[in-house]
């Protein structure tokens, strides 16, 4: 072998491949394993998503959890909504007077059912009691405080006093009507704040709404009043 021979080295096939560094695309940063600013945003939305659903979550159980509750005390206890009629009314006084107005002063009549054996009433102060024909307040009153138990049924007297202006135009259309159809229809509305005693506990406070219509057959001077036909819608208000 001359001095002068030169040894060029042979790559081994078999030998594993030299490790070569990554490429790196221009305009990237080099310290890309750490965060970018974005991220911290994007946990925040996610911890924003799960509070709006566990809230969510939350109050779907409440709302099943109390009607779950109501369904219960529905099926235990059987409400059964209280009845209401008209029995009397009776004109105790019903002046006429173009100049300085006009007067009434009504006893009416009421007789309330509790048909529940197990849901007990107290009816609250606060209430009212008008008799209206057509849009004329006729007189207003109000009635007693008292506790109404299971299966009770209640008889009130109440009398209610008021006053109007419009006499001739009222005479005219109450006289027009009994010519035409032999009654006037007179409308009696009740507002009347209770709280309902379901077994030993006592709700919040709730309001009754009743509206009868009631059809008589004059409104004359005289206490002579005769109903000819009365119907009670009732109702619950807040």
């Amino acid at each position: 072998m001359s001095d002068h021979q030169k040894i060029h080295p042979v790559n081994d096939p078999e030998a594993p491949p030299h490790p070569t560094a990554p490429l790196v695309p221009r305009g990237a940063s080099r310290n890309s394993g750490r965060e970018s600013p974005l991220q911290p945003k994007k946990r925040k939305r996610r911890c924003c998503c799960r509070c709006v659903c566990y809230t969510l979550c939350v109050l779907l159980l409440l709302v099943f959890l109390l009607g779950a509750l109501a369904a219960i005390l529905y099926l235990v206890f059987q409400p059964k909504i209280p009845v209401y009629s008209v029995d009397r009314l009776e004109l105790i006084r019903f002046t006429l007077n173009q100049d300085s107005g006009s007067s009434a002063t009504f006893n009416v009549t009421i007789t309330a059912k509790n048909p529940n054996d197990k849901i007990g009433i107290f009816y609250e102060d606060g209430s009212k009691i008008s008799v209206w024909h057509m849009q004329t307040k006729l007189s207003e009153g109000s009635l007693p405080k008292f506790y109404q138990g299971y299966k009770n049924t209640t008889v009130l007297y109440i009398k209610m006093t008021g006053q109007w202006e419009d006499t001739t135009g009222l005479m005219t259309t109450m006289q027009r009507q009994e010519l035409e159809t032999g009654n006037i229809p007179l409308r009696i509305r009740v507002n009347q704040p209770v709280k309902v005693k379901v077994g030993k506990l006592k709700l919040m406070e709730v309001r009754f709404l009743v509206r009868c219509g009631v059809a008589v057959n004059s409104l004359p001077p005289s206490n002579c009043i005769r109903i000819q036909s009365s119907s009670c819608k009732f109702s619950l208000g807040l």
